[in-house]
């Protein structure tokens, strides 16, 4: 049996349909014996349904600087500067 950990790392690949059959049969008899982890598959099939229904939007272009800086400063490890 497919423990709830290992669900959850295997989660992006069943969603999109890339784990081979054996793996595919364990997630399924774990969510079927996992009510914790059958509500995480289900709300994140609605939130991706939901996400592919809906139109791209355009970022402020101050959003977009603010955010490629946060990412920077995350990604090298530093803290943010003030000011």
């Amino acid at each position: 049996m497919l423990t709830c950990k290992e669900f959850l790392q295997e989660l992006n690949d069943y969603l999109d349909d890339v784990v081979d059959v054996q793996l595919r049969n364990r997630i399924e008899a774990h969510i079927t014996e996992c009510p914790n982890c059958f509500v995480i598959l289900d709300t994140t099939k609605r939130t991706i349904q939901v996400y592919k229904g809906m139109q791209p939007q355009t970022l402020p272009e101050d959003v977009h600087a603010r955010l490629i800086r946060a990412v920077e400063r995350k990604l090298s490890g530093r803290k943010p500067s003030v000011g």
